[in-house]
């Protein structure tokens, strides 16, 4: 299972009731963050989450209100007793700005590790999921990313029984593990079954809509967009600032097929009540959301 946590839905600046952009996924005891905003390490606590299992941040872009949580961050895992690597993943010039903002976080216990992207598309593993980045359409270079889940078939007995697979190596091909004995080569998909449906979360943000965002939302079991703006009389506006309304947002949610959910998120600190604009959204993708800092999901595997 992938648990979800919105820890912050603001864009731009922090209201008293809104923390910037961040968001967590946990899975098997460790943790991504996507942004980390202004408040991030606050939003967590308040949340119930600690930040110490994180070790993989991924930044969309290098705007202020994605990375000016950082150097709290580092300083809160550190504090925290923290002595594991931390990877820190985003477009060209993140290594600079970590660096950067690490001047006032100089003394960590841990290492850092940054990866910059490059590619229109790039592809990351962390444990057993994998990681697509995007590239979107914002004034800067900005990513969006996926993060899949992939889930096995299911493990045959009746197809090692027929094969006459020796009993002590079934959990080992149940595992993954291919095995050679007595001249054999015994490889998983002998008894397994083909894979079923996995997990999948989409996060974009401080973008127009463009297609490689609907391309990698599909099937996702969580599709969290921006939202800049509710009113559809926002339109000049978000196309100026190359941002989002949140009725294209829903209607990238319907482009993408399969999406079964739909948060928007990074709302405008000039709408005050997201909700009083949902419908605009809702009318075009039912399944829409208006969630609040805090707001979590655990997504699971369908039996």
């Amino acid at each position: 299972m992938l648990d979800v946590c919105l820890l912050g839905t603001g864009g731009t600046l922090p209201l008293t009731n809104r923390w910037l952009t961040s968001l967590m996924v946990r899975y098997q005891g460790h943790g991504v963050l996507i942004d980390c905003g202004e408040g991030t390490q606050i939003a967590a606590q308040e949340a119930g989450l600690s930040l110490k299992p994180v070790d993989l941040v991924l930044l969309t872009h290098l705007h202020a209100d994605h990375v000016s949580g950082m150097p709290g961050l580092l300083l809160t895992m550190g504090n925290m007793g923290r002595t594991e690597e931390l990877h820190i993943v985003g477009p060209a010039g993140t290594e600079r700005v970590v660096n950067a903002l690490r001047v006032i976080a100089p003394n960590l216990p841990f290492e850092i590790r940054t990866t910059e992207l490059k590619a229109q598309d790039e592809e990351l593993e962390f444990l057993d999921c994998r990681i697509h980045a995007f590239k979107v359409l914002h004034g800067v270079i900005c990513y969006g990313y996926s993060i899949s889940l992939p889930r096995a078939g299911k493990f045959d007995p009746a197809a090692a029984r027929e094969r006459a697979i020796p009993l002590p190596l079934w959990s080992r091909l149940q595992k993954g593990e291919t095995i050679e004995q007595d001249g054999t080569t015994y490889t998983p998909d002998m008894v397994m079954g083909p894979p079923r449906a996995g997990l999948k979360v989409t996060y974009c943000t401080d973008t127009r809509p463009v297609p490689a965002i609907s391309a990698a939302a599909a099937d996702s079991d969580l599709f969290v967009c921006e939202g800049m703006y509710g009113d559809v009389d926002m339109q000049l506006k978000a196309l100026e600032n190359r941002h989002m309304l949140f009725a294209e947002a829903a209607q990238l949610a319907v482009d993408a097929g399969g999406v079964k959910r739909l948060w928007l998120t990074h709302f405008s600190p000039s709408m005050p009540n997201p909700g009083h604009f949902k419908d605009y959204a809702r009318r075009i993708f039912a399944d829409t959301h208006i969630p609040k800092d805090g707001e979590s999901v655990t997504l699971a595997f369908e039996d």
